[in-house]
C-alpha cells in the first residue's frame, strides 16, 4: 500500500503547485474514517481509495481529483457525511465526492433499475463536472484488478458485465485507451475465461517459438528510419487477448488465420515527419489493402490522431503501424487529461472541468432529458456509447440498433418480423441500395415490401442479427417440410390410384407406427424428401398387394404435368418481357444471378452493353451503389412466356446412375439442361452447377423440391453467383 508522503510525492513531481495539506488532512480522514473495515480479499479497505488515487497519478490529475479518489467512498461506507467533506475540503470536493459515490443507498425494485438510476446521476455529475467520470474510471479499475476475490460468481459477472457495457465505452470515449484496454481484458478474463486461457496459452507458444520477433522487428523498423533521416521512438507489443478475441469474432475467424497480432508505434516530432515515416513504410514494406486510416486530417470524436497502416513487414509479418507525434502520443496514452490546466488555489474548476464541452456528454443528456424512466435511458445510452453499433432511423424518426455490419434486412426484421419476411428492398437515405449494404450510423432506412414475398434463404448469408437469422432458418425449415408433404402427397396419389384405391390420409394413420412417423404429415414429408417410397408405404398399408419389380422408386411425375416453355428462336424473338425498359434498348441478363420472372429486379446501364438485368439482392450490385444514375426500377411483363435460364447448385452422391437421376427429374418437371459445370469432386460427392430452362421462378423451385426428392442428391440450392 502506497505511502502518504510517496502519494504527496507523486503529485507534486508533475504538479508543484498541488495542494499538499489538503492530500495530506484527506489521506488521514479517509484512514480514520474507514478504520478496520476490510475487503473481499482481506486487505484493510483503505488501500482501495490508495490505489484509486494512484491510478490517476498516473495520468497527472490535479489535487483535487486525487482527493475526491482517497474519499469517494467515506460517504457511502462510513459514518462521514456529505456536510462534513465539504466543512473539511470546501465544496468543490464535497460536490465531486457526491458525484462519484456508488449510490448504494438508492432502493430500487430491480438490479437493472438499480443500474440505471445510478448511470443516470452519475450521466448528470460528469456533466457538471468530467473529473467524476475520471475518479470513477479509476474507481473501477481497481474493483476489476481485485474481482477475483469476490466470492459470488453471479456478482463477478454482473460487475464484469456492467464494466465492458457501460465503463469501457465511457473510457474510449474520453480517449483514456489505456484504461479502456485493461477494463476490457480483465472483463473478459471472467465473462469468458477459457477464450482468454486458449488465446494467451497461444500468444505464449508463438513467443517460444519465435523468439525475439517484436525486438528483431523494432530493430528493423528503427533502421529503415535512420537511414531516412527521421528521428522516431519506436516500440512495439502485442495485442490484448480481448482485442484479439474481438477481431476473431468480428471476422469469424480463427487465431491461425490472425497475422497481425502484434501493433507497432512510431513518435516523430511533427506531422511532415508522420507522413514521411508512412512513405518510407510503404515504400520499404507492402501494404496490406484497406487497412491505411488518416486520423490525423480527420480525428475521431474523442481528439485521437494518428495515422494507421498494416504491412507485410520484416520477416513477412503482417504487422500493425501507427504513426503519430509526441503530443498525438500523449493525447492517445491521456485522453481528455492530456489537456489538463492546473489552477493554484483550489477554485470551482474551470472549462476544462466543464463535461458539457463534450458533444458525446450532450447527446447522453438529451437522451435523459427525452427518456421516460431510468430503464430506458440505460438502454438508450448503452446503444449511445458502443463503439461496435450502428443507430438508424426509419422514416417517422424511430431509432433502431443494430450491430455493426447489419443490413436492411437486419433493419426490417429489427422494426418487425413480419416486415422482414415480406422485404423486397430497400431505400438508404432515399436512394435505393441492394439488400446487403452495410448500414452507416445515422442512415434513414425506408423498407419496401410485398405481401408475395417470402424470406430468401441467400438473406442468411449476410444478415448479422440472431433474429433474422434465425426467422430466415425456421422460413427454410418450413418451407422445405411444406414442399416434401406436398410432394410425398403427390407421390401417394399417384401410386394409391395405379394399385386402383382412393388416397386419404385415415390410410396412413394405421401404418404410422410402423414408420415411426408421429402424424401422417411426417409421413408424408418422409416420402417427399425421398426417405421413404411410395411402394413401401403403399405395400405396408395394402400387405395383399403385391410390389411391382418395374415400379419407379424415383420420385417421378411430382406435379401435373404442365406445357414446356417454348425454346424455339421465333418465340425468343418475340417482345421484351421487361417493364420500365426503353423501346429499342439492348439488354441480357446478368450471369451472376440469372433473375426469373417472379424475382424482384432492377437494371444496371452500362456504356455500349445496353442493361444488364440483375436480382435486387445480387452481390455484384455492391460495386454500383455510388452511381445511383444507372440504376433502372424494372419488373416482369405478367404476359412474358418465353423461357429463362435458372442456375441452380447440388451435391451428388458419387454412384452410378446419379446423374441419370438428375436428368430424368428435370425431364419429367418440364425443365431443359442447357449447361452443366462439375466445381468440386471428392470420393463420396459430387458438386455442381445447372443451368435449367424454365419458365419462372415457382417453375424452378418445382424442380427444385423434386430434386430434393431424389434420394442420389445430397443438397440442392438455386445458386447466386
Amino acid at each position: 500500500m502506497m505511502r502518504q508522503f510517496e502519494l504527496v510525492e507523486r503529485v507534486k513531481s508533475y504538479d508543484p503547485a498541488a495542494d499538499e495539506d489538503a492530500i495530506n488532512r484527506a489521506y488521514v480522514f479517509a484512514m480514520k474514517m474507514h478504520g478496520s473495515q476490510l475487503r473481499a480479499s482481506g486487505d484493510p479497505y483503505f488501500s482501495h481509495p490508495i490505489e484509486v488515487a494512484g491510478i490517476l497519478t498516473k495520468y497527472r490529475l490535479d489535487s483535487s481529483s486525487i482527493i475526491t479518489a482517497l474519499l469517494h467512498d467515506t460517504i457511502e461506507d462510513t459514518p462521514a457525511t456529505l456536510d462534513d467533506i465539504e466543512k473539511l475540503f470546501g465544496r468543490e470536493i464535497g460536490r465531486l465526492v457526491d458525484g462519484v459515490t456508488k449510490l448504494n443507498r438508492i432502493e430500487l425494485q430491480s438490479d437493472h433499475a438499480k443500474q440505471a438510476e445510478n448511470l443516470r446521476k452519475l450521466v448528470l455529475a460528469m456533466s457538471e463536472d468530467i473529473r467524476v467520470l475520471l475518479v470513477k474510471l479509476a474507481d473501477r479499475m481497481h474493483n476489476m484488478r481485485t474481482l477475483h476475490y469476490i466470492k459470488n460468481p453471479d456478482k463477478r459477472r454482473r460487475i464484469a458485465m456492467e464494466t465492458m457495457e457501460i465503463y469501457a465505452p465511457l473510457a474510449e470515449r474520453i480517449g483514456m485507451q489505456g484504461i479502456k484496454m485493461e477494463l476490457e481484458d480483465l472483463a473478459f478474463a471472467e465473462l469468458h475465461p477459457d477464450a482468454r486461457g486458449s488465446i494467451v496459452a497461444r500468444l505464449s507458444f508463438l513467443r517460444e517459438q519465435g523468439g525475439d520477433l517484436i525486438g528483431r522487428i523494432l530493430d528493423e523498423l528503427r533502421s529503415i528510419l535512420d537511414e531516412a533521416g527521421i528521428k522516431a521512438v519506436v516500440s512495439g507489443r502485442e495485442k490484448t487477448p480481448y482485442s484479439i478475441w474481438q477481431k476473431m469474432q468480428r471476422k469469424n475467424v480463427g487465431f491461425e488465420q490472425l497475422s497481425d497480432i502484434m501493433a507497432f508505434r512510431v513518435a516523430v516530432g511533427n506531422v511532415e515527419d508522420c507522413y514521411r515515416a508512412l512513405g518510407v513504410i510503404h515504400s520499404k514494406y507492402p501494404m496490406v489493402p484497406n487497412r491505411f486510416k488518416d486520423y490525423i486530417s480527420t480525428p475521431k470524436p474523442n481528439g485521437y490522431r494518428s495515422l494507421h497502416t498494416g504491412v507485410f513487414g520484416p520477416e513477412r509479418h503482417r504487422i500493425e503501424v501507427q504513426i503519430r507525434t509526441s503530443e498525438m502520443h500523449e493525447v492517445a496514452e491521456l485522453g481528455v487529461a492530456a489537456h489538463w490546466k492546473y489552477k493554484g488555489g483550489g477554485g470551482e474548476g474551470g472549462s476544462m472541468t466543464d463535461g458539457r464541452q463534450y458533444r458525446w456528454l450532450r447527446e447522453l443528456l438529451d437522451i435523459l432529458e427525452h427518456a421516460s424512466n431510468p430503464e430506458e435511458f440505460l438502454e438508450h445510452t448503452k446503444l449511445e456509447m458502443f463503439s461496435d453499433q450502428v443507430f438508424c432511423f426509419t422514416p417517422k424518426g424511430d431509432l433502431i440498433n443494430l450491430p455493426r455490419g447489419a443490413c436492411p434486412v437486419d433493419f426490417a426484421y429489427a422494426v418487425h418480423s413480419q416486415v422482414g419476411d415480406t422485404c423486397v428492398g430497400a431505400k438508404v437515405n432515399g436512394r435505393i441500395m441492394p439488400l446487403r449494404t452495410q448500414l452507416n450510423n445515422g442512415d434513414q432506412v425506408d423498407i419496401i415490401t410485398s405481401k408475395a414475398q417470402t424470406p430468401n434463404p441467400t438473406w442468411e448469408r449476410f444478415v448479422v442479427t440472431g433474429k433474422a437469422r434465425a426467422r430466415i432458418r425456421r422460413f427454410i425449415r418450413t418451407q422445405q417440410r411444406a414442399q416434401y408433404t406436398e410432394l410425398g402427397r403427390a407421390i401417394l396419389v399417384r401410386s394409391f390410384r395405379q394399385e386402383g384405391y382412393e388416397f386419404t390420409e385415415k390410410a396412413l394413420d394405421g401404418v404410422l407406427r410402423i414408420f415411426k412417423a408421429p402424424s401422417s404429415e411426417d409421413l408424408l414429408a418422409l416420402v417427399g424428401e425421398g426417405t421413404l417410397t411410395a411402394r413401401d408405404v403403399v405395400s405396408t398399408v395394402f400387405p395383399e398387394l403385391k410390389a411391382q419389380a418395374n415400379r419407379n422408386d424415383n420420385v417421378v411425375a411430382l406435379k401435373a404435368r404442365s406445357e414446356k416453355p417454348s425454346t424455339n428462336k421465333k418465340d425468343k424473338a418475340g417482345a421484351v418481357p421487361i417493364k420500365g425498359l426503353i423501346p429499342g434498348m439492348a439488354m441480357h441478363f446478368a450471369g451472376c444471378c440469372h433473375p426469373l420472372p417472379g424475382d424482384r429486379i432492377v437494371g444496371i446501364v452500362s456504356t455500349g452493353k445496353g442493361v444488364t438485368i440483375h436480382t435486387i439482392d445480387c452481390e455484384n450490385l455492391e460495386q454500383f451503389a455510388d452511381q445511383p444514375e444507372r440504376w433502372l426500377d424494372l419488373a416482369w411483363d405478367e404476359a412474358d412466356s418465353n423461357a429463362h435460364v435458372g442456375r441452380i447448385d447440388l451435391v451428388v452422391t458419387n454412384e452410378p446412375g446419379a446423374f441419370g437421376a438428375i436428368s430424368t427429374v428435370i425431364a419429367k418437371n418440364m425443365g431443359n439442361i442447357t449447361n452443366l459445370k462439375i466445381t468440386n469432386r471428392t470420393t463420396d460427392f459430387f458438386e455442381m452447377l445447372i443451368d435449367i430452362e424454365v419458365r419462372d421462378v415457382k417453375h424452378l423451385t418445382n424442380v427444385i423440391a423434386a430434386l430434393r426428392a431424389t434420394p442420389a442428391i445430397n443438397s440442392v440450392d438455386r445458386a447466386r453467383n
